[in-house]
């Protein structure tokens, strides 16, 4: 590493993306990304894994596709310098790894001779995943026990080519070309003159280890005009020799249940990220469209004074996690012992709610069987009378009146703790927005009813074979009273609930 020893000098690290499924980031690559103050990102990269860099950090987008490049190779090594000279922590993030035919040591060459302190975050490279996603091993010993990974990059008949595809052709093992398909056909036909066996088993994959994964196999002689034929394109792994067959046993992520339903999660932007991993678990292709994000409340010191005299409370509900940690975060700043709590009965509305309770190890004295705000208005009032029993409800402050009024009713004293409030998204930095519009979405979800109103705030076009998808009957009630059916209904209100039903829907169709 180089270090120039100026103190006011920022820091570049040069971070492998992985190959497209966000669950491979390493942990690494992750803490990177949350100190960001700026991130120049490739083409191949997630775009769901910006959501680990801060809100406020910029992004810029470096993309390369074919022939055409959002920022020159030479002005972006010139800008990578320049912004870890002005101070910043800057993250290069290169799609799959950043030293497989990724330009990354070029780079690194650069930031060096630039006096600029650098490190490289290897990245999972899809030269491995791809083939593993696609159920091929790229090595088995019944099989093989050499791998030649390859660049296709470039035209095989120029005269300066650096790359001898007929000596590749008469290697031993299983080959693996990367940014090749445009040259598909005249990289076979010289693999073949090295003397490769026409029937050699080949496979493509695209868009290798998400849930828009192609896979076409074929042969080494008929593999260029069947991907021609149906119009393969580029991003694409190639993958030659023997261990191909072994797909036809080890094939585990295609046969998912969802694999290939592109679906739309619009839960806020810190949230979103536990549906979109159990969807993603099933195979499908998840884009995160955020349509609300939780502000602090408007009275901040009202609330932090209900907070301070939180062990005055017989009970304190939570009705959400974000409510829970508000609550908490404010606690906390205020006291530096939990006992400081007191003697208060927890109550929640939800499992959810209570994991994250869980979490500040407290125990919950309470929870419906329904996961509503009426499911926990009649476990209260059936488990014993609350009359003149002091509660302090925290909800955000768009919640309906349901349990304050209902405990009201029956001679309970309630102070509401408005914790939270949640406002539409405004800003799209992963432009999921666009992609909802010029995309092909099958299955979108909603996960409260702001996530419905803001998402019809912002007048998007709604498909007419689009899938809608509800946590529970609240969030449904709302997208029926605008008018939109409601395919999907989770039985239980929370994540699992909702992921199971979304599951069961496709099952019975007969699409898994």
């Amino acid at each position: 590493m180089s270090d120039s020893g100026n103190k006011k000098r920022g820091v570049c690290y040069l971070v492998g993306a992985g190959p497209g499924d966000p669950g491979l980031l390493t942990l690494r690559a992750k803490q990177c990304l949350e100190m960001a103050d700026v991130v120049v990102y490739d083409y191949l990269c997630n775009i769901d894994i910006l959501n680990h860099a801060p809100a406020s950090s910029e992004k810029i987008y470096a993309g390369k596709k074919a022939a055409d490049h959002a920022i020159p190779q030479d002005q972006l090594n010139d800008l990578l310098v320049q912004l870890s000279l002005e101070g910043k922590t800057v993250v290069r993030l290169k799609g799959g790894d950043p030293f497989v035919f990724g330009r990354g040591g070029e780079e690194a060459q650069e930031l060096h001779e630039s006096g600029v302190p650098f490190e490289i975050v290897p990245g999972i490279s899809s030269s491995v995943a791809g083939p593993a996603y696609a159920g091929i091993p790229v090595t088995h010993r019944d099989y093989c026990s050499q791998l030649t990974i390859f660049t296709g990059h470039e035209d095989p008949m120029k005269k300066d080519s650096v790359v001898d595809y007929s000596k590749i052709g008469s290697s031993e093992g299983t080959k693996v070309m990367l940014m090749g398909v445009g040259q598909l056909e005249k990289v076979t036909q010289m693999m073949i003159a090295g003397g490769a066996a026409l029937d050699t088993p080949v496979a493509l994959i695209r868009w290798a280890t998400t849930g828009s994964q192609q896979t076409l196999v074929g042969e080494l002689g008929n593999i260029a005009s069947k991907s021609k034929k149906v119009g393969f394109k580029a991003p694409a792994v190639a993958i030659f020799g023997q261990v191909v067959k072994l797909r036809e046993t080890l094939n585990w992520f295609e046969s998912r249940p969802l694999f290939g339903k592109k679906i739309v999660v619009t839960r806020t932007r810190s949230q979103a990220g536990e549906l979109s991993a159990h969807l993603r678990c099933l195979g499908a292709d998840v884009d995160e469209m955020p349509t609300i994000r939780i502000e602090p409340p408007e009275n901040i010191k009202e609330f932090a004074q209900l907070v301070q005299d939180s062990h005055k409370y017989s009970w304190i509900i939570f009705t959400s996690p974000n409510g829970v940690d508000a609550f908490f975060d404010m606690f906390y700043k205020i006291y530096k012992d939990a006992r400081s709590m007191g003697g208060a009965k927890i109550a929640v509305i939800g499992p959810g709610t209570e994991k994250r309770v869980q979490q500040y190890h407290l125990s919950v004295d309470l929870i419906p069987e329904e996961y509503i705000a009426e499911g926990l208005l009649k476990k209260l009032t059936d488990d014993g009378s609350v009359e003149n029993e002091t509660i302090l409800l925290v909800r955000p402050s768009s919640a309906r009146d349901v349990i304050s009024e209902g405990l009201t009713e029956v001679g309970a004293i309630v102070d509401e703790a408005i914790a939270y409030q949640t406002i539409s998204e405004s800003e799209d930095p992963t432009g999921a927005v666009e992609r909802f519009r010029s995309e092909d979405t099958d299955l979108i979800t909603f996960t409260s009813s702001s996530t419905v109103e803001s998402f019809l705030d912002m007048d998007l076009p709604i498909p007419d074979h689009l899938i809608i998808a509800s946590i529970g009957p609240i969030t449904s009630q709302t997208l029926q009273a605008a008018g939109l059916q409601v395919d999907i209904e989770a039985e239980e209100s929370n994540i699992p609930g909702l992921v199971s039903a979304i599951e069961d829907y496709f099952v019975d169709l007969g699409e898994d």
